[in-house]
């Protein structure tokens, strides 16, 4: 029986998903599952371990099951899942407590400690990465400090889809995306030592993982998970790049010739172009963004800044008009809540307010704060629900052009990705604020898509990763969304008086920061 169907694993945030791609990358089949994080006092989001994988297993087993004789036709596994993060296992492969997720804001003090001794301009220069409370690199500062028996108890410090991959095959191990934007040099795709000695974290070396390139290493698929889930022993597993790199991959971030970008507009936002030469690639002045090497590609890079919260902030006016219905004893779930807010955004654009869209655990790009916060501005007594929705929308694509300015200016065509890519107004509203070309992917599931793709090279169905996206990728995109003339001042104008806003609002979070610190304190007296 030839070996003709991929399976993707992409475990998310929120929702862990098994996609069955065919021989010519055609979703054929999916399983998923919810997962759950907890919030901690003091900014702490974490998620369990085993919870995870059990997820994971459960979904692989399902979408085995959709597929006749999957077992025998299963060419390769891919694996990719949610960025940052720090997931540790003991010396015998068991969880040293929950994992600390990219919400988790609990190394903000830290990070502002680096950026005064300058660490975090010393580590940039090789990593291409600004330090955030997300990364494990400032995670691992903090549990040095705070929690030092929590990793004198570890023996290898994971992200999720490493975590996945260790119960898949056996194999500590981590990707050379992530293990190179949070510890290495994306020039050399090795670690550096001198990102870990300024750090203050030499002493957590023997935590790191090998790196691999999933394209040109793969391990065999353990004959205990493989009899639990319903496929062969010894299926080629291959780790994906994280799942940023991936979506961008599937999200058709590479297209010879033409001058592209890819958003993807989920729980958070990632705006993304890539460099084809990171050895010429210069880094801005501010310490900012990611760079991430690509699986796959020998010298190219991605760079990209991301804001912390995109759809949150749609799900937060949603449970918002939902909570209100319920006043009048309406229920109101939050996807009917969400579809109103989407109809109620269709309104003319707004004239005269904006809205800053950091609705949950501040922002990291283009700028780094941990205590920035949503807000509206310009409301006056003529302002309605419509416009308050638009104005959400708008936030949205301020941020993201925001995002793509910090980096060297807007793409002539970005691809956006992720749940808000559904929505024919944010992209319409994304074609104006952007002035650019907007074309939306068709494929559902991109991040798995791009480390299938990643997989599919591993075993030689393409001969590399470039002939892969231009089979798979480049097929799913339709006609692009252009801009409307009429709108592109007004945009403009409101995008200024959006960065004045941005720029003045510091010393009011600073001091809203302060405020709640101080009724914290008083509570716990």
């Amino acid at each position: 029986m030839p070996k003709d169907i991929f399976i993707g694993v992409d475990a998310g945030t929120s929702v862990i998903k098994s996609i069955v791609f065919d021989w010519n990358g055609k979703l054929i089949a999916s399983a998923s599952e919810p997962n759950h994080y907890h919030k901690t006092q003091g900014g702490g989001v974490e998620q369990n371990l085993m919870a995870t994988w059990e997820k994971t297993a459960t979904t692989l087993s399902a979408v085995s099951q959709q597929i006749p004789d999957a077992g025998k036709r299963v060419a390769a596994l891919a694996v990719t899942g949610q960025g940052d993060g720090t997931w540790l296992i003991d010396r015998d492969g068991a969880p040293v407590g929950d994992g600390l997720l990219w919400l988790d804001t609990r190394a903000a003090g830290i990070v502002s400690e680096f950026e005064t001794r300058k660490s975090r301009k010393t580590a940039y220069q090789f990593t291409g990465t600004a330090l955030n409370s997300c990364n494990q690199s400032a995670q691992l500062a903090w549990m040095k400090r705070e929690n030092p028996e929590r990793l004198k108890l570890a023996d290898c410090a994971m992200h999720c889809k490493d975590w996945l991959y260790f119960n898949l095959t056996g194999m500590r191990a981590t990707d050379i995306s992530e293990g190179v934007f949070t510890f290495g040099d994306f020039r050399t795709r090795k670690y550096c030592d001198e990102v870990l000695e300024a750090f203050g974290l030499t002493d957590c070396r023997r935590l790191l993982p090998p790196m691999l390139d999933g394209s040109r290493h793969i391990y065999p698929l353990s004959p205990k998970v493989a009899k639990a889930i319903g496929l062969m022993a010894g299926t080629p597993v291959s780790l994906g790049g994280v799942d940023v790199v991936c979506a961008a991959l599937g999200g058709g971030v590479y297209q010879p010739g033409c001058d592209v970008g890819c958003s993807v507009i989920g729980t958070t936002g990632m705006h993304i172009k890539m460099n084809n030469d990171a050895r010429k690639m210069k880094l801005t002045k501010d310490v900012s963004g990611y760079t991430m090497v690509i699986p796959g590609f020998s010298n190219a890079v991605l760079r990209m800044h991301s804001n912390m919260s995109a759809t949150l902030n749609l799900d937060w006016l949603a449970a918002l008009l939902a909570e209100s219905a319920a006043l009048f004893g309406v229920k109101s779930d939050i996807k009917e809540s969400l579809k109103l807010v989407d109809a109620a955004a269709k309104s003319t654009p707004s004239a005269d307010i904006f809205f800053l869209p950091y609705i949950e655990s501040g922002e990291r790009g283009p700028f780094l704060n941990a205590d920035a916060r949503a807000q509206f501005s310009g409301i006056h007594s003529n302002i309605g629900v419509g416009q308050l929705a638009r104005a959400v929308y708008e936030g949205l694509a301020f941020a993201t052009r925001h995002c793509y300015e910090a980096f060297g200016g807007t793409p002539q065509e970005v691809r956006p990705i992720g749940g808000g890519a559904r929505s024919r107004v944010l992209c319409e509203t994304l074609a104006n604020v952007l002035n650019a070309r907007i074309r939306v992917n068709k494929c559902p599931e991109p991040g798995a898509l791009g480390a299938t793709m990643i997989a599919a090279v591993a075993v030689g169905r393409f001969a590399d990763l470039r002939k892969a996206c231009l089979a798979w990728v480049k097929p799913n995109f339709g006609p692009a969304q252009t801009s409307d003339e009429s709108l592109r001042t007004h945009y403009d104008h409101l995008f200024s008086a959006y960065l004045l806003a941005v720029n003045s609002a510091p010393p009011v979070w600073d001091a809203l920061a302060k405020a709640r610190q101080a009724k914290n304190i008083r509570g716990q007296s």
